[in-house]
This record gives C-alpha cells, sequence and structure tokens, in this order.
C-alpha cells in the first residue's frame, strides 16, 4: 500500500509558474514509477508526465511538452511537477499517481495508487 499526498496548487496568473509535489509513503518508493494527471470540470482524467523509477527517463504529454518538468527525489520520496508559462487550459485538478512497473505508461488505468489531487487554477 502505498499513500500519495500532494501539495503545491493554488491559484495564478497564466504565464506564473507552480510547483507541485507528491509525497509518498513508501520506503520503496524508488520501485515505483510515478505520473502526474489532470482531470477539468466535466472532463476525462488526462496524462500530464510520468518519470521512471531512477528519474533517467520521463515522458509528457503534448500539450505540456517544454512548459511542464517531472522530477523525483528518491531519498525524500517524493516526485514534483514543475510548471511554468501556465495557461487557462491547464486549470484542473492534478492528481499523482504510484505504479510498480519498470515501464512507463500513459493510461491513467496502469496506476495502482492515487493522491487525494490539488487544484491547480490559472486566470486568464
Amino acid at each position: 500500500q502505498v499513500q500519495l499526498v500532494e501539495s503545491g496548487g493554488g491559484l495564478v496568473q497564466a504565464g506564473g509558474s507552480l510547483r507541485l509535489s507528491c509525497a509518498a509513503s513508501k520506503r520503496t518508493f524508488s520501485s515505483y514509477v510515478m505520473g502526474w494527471f489532470r482531470q477539468a470540470p466535466g472532463k476525462e482524467r488526462d496524462f500530464v508526465a510520468t518519470i521512471s523509477r531512477g528519474g533517467a527517463n520521463s515522458y509528457y504529454a503534448d500539450s505540456v511538452k517544454g512548459r511542464f518538468t517531472i522530477a523525483r527525489d528518491n531519498a525524500k520520496n517524493t516526485v514534483y511537477l514543475q510548471m511554468n508559462s501556465l495557461k487557462p487550459e491547464d486549470t484542473a485538478i492534478y492528481y499523482c499517481a504510484a505504479l510498480s512497473s519498470s515501464t512507463l505508461y500513459v493510461d491513467p488505468q496502469a496506476y495502482r495508487y492515487w493522491g487525494q489531487g490539488t487544484q491547480v487554477t490559472v486566470s486568464s
């Protein structure tokens, strides 16, 4: 069982930045692929970014590529999402998720453990 707790969401103007954090309870955090997803009102949960267990590999949705950066600190059991050049269409609840795997996945159904989410609102 892995418990995930996101933080760092908030209200920001377009063009601004936020950094989300996701702290994991598991001491074997480094054995999990981590992902960030987001869900806007009335829409499905969409993939944002994922990172390999050691942090060497990552993959991004086209909509955030070049603006968002995923990173992890296995010593702190934490994964981050640095979000720059934010746009109003980035407004959503952001979730982190964990998957016990050596392969990166973009399908949210592949991830077993989820945090409660943190709201990000970007005003125009």
